[in-house]
């Protein structure tokens, strides 16, 4: 039996688009084996976001040659974007494609192996005008399922290297992403994730369409109980929106609002669209129409330049919003950025310690907000077993609070009503009643 094996770094994209690889090669007889196994191929999908990604990426690859001599080394995605002849000269590496082309994975590999050749595809993303189709018909589980609806990011924020590596915008077909998320109804699936890099820029290569026509559509297959949207840019969440989105039940009340800054100084220099006088009305506005709304946002420390002043109003403003949690990140410079180049980089002290206080304000904010809950009934998709603890559940409500409850695997996939009883870190404890 031929064998592959998958290695994937970074984003929710580029762990559907692992999925959608591994389907390919399960069809032309290939049997998926875990990354740290023997196996004929490894595929690596990487992440450039940071140079931790690259080195990670690197690293896999000498490990992967380690378990098989023989074996066939593919790498794909952002870091051979972005960097495809220092990946190439890497002396392990038979196969290197960039972010297109993913879908001719399979045929590549083999020539690979037949013609004992290295091959390396990467094409210039900026031309690429096609959204590549790589759809999912198989995949594992019962809970929750991602579809990528749109590729490509044209914001150019001055940290972030990703529209260098996944190029301009393109959107995906509505009929196309109707098929897929059928099909993961008729599989069994309660939830869908509607996923991308820059999911807001939806249609905007298409036309007369956009992200809100799409999730009208999906709304209305039957067997889907949960629409989630990934990361949005907050600039998208208008009065129009809002009044569309709330006639529509099975969309759930969670936004993870990109904010990466609450000072207006950092976000100009950052090049970010919108002020946090924006960003506050815009929060402001979802509240009006979903009250128990849950809102989740990522949070850059350290940016080139900023100030203990600046810092001040980003933790100022992140209180003031009131989160229902945050992820923080150090500022990395990612060579190839304008900010790589600013000058006044921050002391990596600095950053760890703001970093510090940041977090530590989200957990308090995260409790704020879980206990609002403690006593309410609420409706949890149950998903997993806990790890390490016997008889017990894990999933999530709509506004995306990780709950805990008595169990068994029985449950898995099921939207069930459960009592929330108390707070245990991140998460709530609960029971699942029938009332």
């Amino acid at each position: 039996m031929k064998t592959v094996a998958f290695y994937t770094l970074g984003c929710k994209v580029n762990q559907y688009e692992t999925e959608a690889m591994a389907e390919l090669f399960k069809k032309e007889g290939y049997n998926v084996v875990d990354a740290e196994d023997k196996a004929d191929i490894y595929v690596i999908n990487t992440c450039t976001v940071t140079n931790l990604g690259d080195r990670k990426s690197r690293q896999f690859i000498r490990r992967a040659k380690r378990k098989n001599r023989k074996a066939i080394i593919a790498v794909v995605g952002c870091y051979v974007q972005v960097s495809p002849d220092e990946v190439f000269e890497i002396e392990d590496v038979d196969l290197v494609i960039g972010t297109n082309d993913k879908n001719k994975i399979v045929e590549l590999c083999e020539e690979v192996k037949e013609k004992h050749k290295r091959i390396k595809i990467v094409e210039d993303i900026m031309k690429v005008r096609e959204f590549e189709e790589m759809p999912i018909n198989e995949v594992e589980g019962k809970t929750r399922a991602f579809v990528k609806i749109q590729e490509g990011c044209n914001q150019y924020c001055s940290y972030c290297i990703i529209p260098y590596a996944r190029g301009p915008v393109r959107s995906r077909k509505l009929q196309n992403i109707i098929k897929e998320v059928e099909k993961l109804s008729k599989s069994g699936f309660k939830e869908i994730v509607l996923t991308g890099i820059h999911v807001a820029s939806y249609g905007k290569d298409l036309g007369d369409i956009r992200l809100i026509d799409v999730i009208e559509v999906i709304h209305d297959i039957e067997g889907i109980e949960r629409i989630r949207l990934s990361s949005l840019e907050p600039t998208i969440i208008t009065e129009e929106f809002m009044d569309r989105l709330i006639k529509l039940p099975k969309v759930c009340n969670h936004f993870h609002l990109s904010l990466q800054s609450g000072s207006n100084t950092v976000l100009k220099r950052m090049n970010r669209k919108y002020t946090t006088e924006e960003y506050l009305s815009i929060v402001k506005l979802i509240r009006k129409y979903m009250s128990d709304v849950g809102l989740t946002t990522d949070i850059i420390v350290g940016f080139p330049g900023e100030t203990d002043e600046e810092f001040e109003e980003t933790y100022n403003f992140v209180k003031e919003i009131g989160f229902s949690r945050i992820h923080v990140f150090k500022y990395s410079p990612r060579e190839g950025t304008p900010a790589a180049k600013f000058k006044n980089q921050v002391d990596g002290k600095i950053k760890a310690e703001r970093s510090r206080k940041l977090i530590e304000l989200g957990e308090e904010l995260n409790k704020v907000f879980n206990r609002r809950f403690i006593g309410k009934i609420m409706n949890v998709l149950f998903e997993e077993k806990v790890r390490g603890a016997t008889g017990l559940m894990e999933g999530y409500t709509t506004n995306y609070i990780r709950v805990m409850a008595k169990g068994d695997i029985s449950i898995e996939g099921e939207i069930l009503p459960v009592k929330m009883n108390r707070i245990s870190g991140e998460n709530l404890i609960g029971e699942i009643t029938n009332k």
